[in-house]
């Protein structure tokens, strides 16, 4: 039987200061009069809550994960999406407080204050989204390539692939009985993303939403509205494109073929990145499996994400990523 090491072990987590009192407390400060209405929302990284107010629609607040980012870079992001909001794009930005800012501390927690936006997910099975969609991204990333990011982070290789693999393995969160094939299709996969960076010649690094999956999109009057700039980077324009293809080989062509024709309207599209489709999905697969082992000593990961850190999981993720490395052998999709 294939043996798991235990990590789930629970420190006492920042987060376990937090209570509603004081996020409630966090709120009325700011001069608004909370009706006692808190409830938590779907975020891990960070703890979000929706907080009702005796007058006017609820507000979100978001508190920052304790020693995640600097001070400066979460400033940064939220200069960010200020920017496009000024221009009319579709995001969220921070309220900015009068005489204090965006960005709020309160016992001890950063934090800031976000409008509630109420929307849909969006059907992306619909062509005619995706045009629009493609719109919107070529707008952002229009904007988001006449300035550069100071102290957010870059896309690398290193950062997400080749860190989150040297952590696993240290922290022997890897099974012995897989170690092994563990170590050599990571290895394996991280040469071949490695080949392939630096294949794509005169790769345009540009201020992105970085985390552009469709879980960070609302969909509402026929707009697309981007939320979340928690993980805005610098890096190339397909990161934010490529999640929102799914399906097969030829579903994911036709739904290229709408993105593209949308953002062109906008940006230039670079047909070279296409070839980093895959190396870049073989990333995110990496890094989401080290970003849980990263965070399971928080309660609120054991107790979200139970399926982690079982035998099961790391024989599946194996697997998964060998039917990675041949997706990387096959061609790209193309603009046809």
């Amino acid at each position: 039987m294939i043996q798991v090491h235990d990590h789930s072990t629970q420190d006492t987590h920042p987060y376990s200061a937090l209570t509603p009192d004081s996020v409630l407390s966090a709120v009325e400060k700011l001069g608004y009069e909370p009706d006692a209405r808190i409830y938590p929302l779907n975020s891990y990284e960070n703890r979000v809550y929706q907080i009702g107010l005796e007058t006017g629609p609820s507000l979100i607040v978001k508190f920052y994960r304790p020693q995640r980012w600097s001070t400066k870079q979460i400033l940064e992001e939220h200069a960010f999406t200020l920017e496009l909001a000024a221009l009319e794009l579709p995001v969220v930005p921070p309220v900015v407080i009068e005489g204090q800012g965006s960005l709020l501390d309160h016992e001890g927690f950063q934090y800031a204050i976000f409008p509630q936006l109420i929307g849909r997910p969006p059907e992306l099975d619909n062509l005619d989204n995706l045009l629009i969609m493609g719109r919107f991204l070529g707008r952002v990333h229009a904007l988001g390539c006449q300035s550069h990011f100071l102290q957010r982070p870059t896309l690398s290789v290193d950062r997400l692939v080749g860190q989150s693999r040297q952590f696993l393995l240290e922290q022997n969160f890897i099974p012995s009985e897989l170690r092994a094939a563990y170590e050599a299709v990571s290895e394996l996969l991280i040469d071949k993303i490695t080949e392939q960076f630096e294949y794509v010649e005169k790769l345009q690094l540009l201020r992105i939403h970085g985390d552009c999956h469709p879980g960070n999109v609302l969909w509402r009057d026929d707009v697309p509205h981007f939320v979340d700039f928690d993980d805005t980077i610098t890096g190339p324009a397909i990161q934010d494109l490529w999640m929102m293809l799914s399906g097969d080989r030829n579903q994911r062509q036709a739904q290229l073929l709408e993105l593209v024709e949308g953002y062109n309207e906008f940006a230039d599209f670079k047909v070279r990145e296409l070839a980093l489709v895959e190396s870049l999905r073989a990333m995110r697969l990496m890094h989401y499996s080290a970003w849980l082992a990263r965070r399971w000593k928080d309660p609120a990961f054991p107790m979200n994400f139970p399926w982690f850190n079982t035998e099961s999981y790391w024989a599946d993720h194996v697997l998964e990523l060998k039917e990675q490395v041949s997706a990387m052998d096959e061609p790209p999709l193309q603009l046809i």
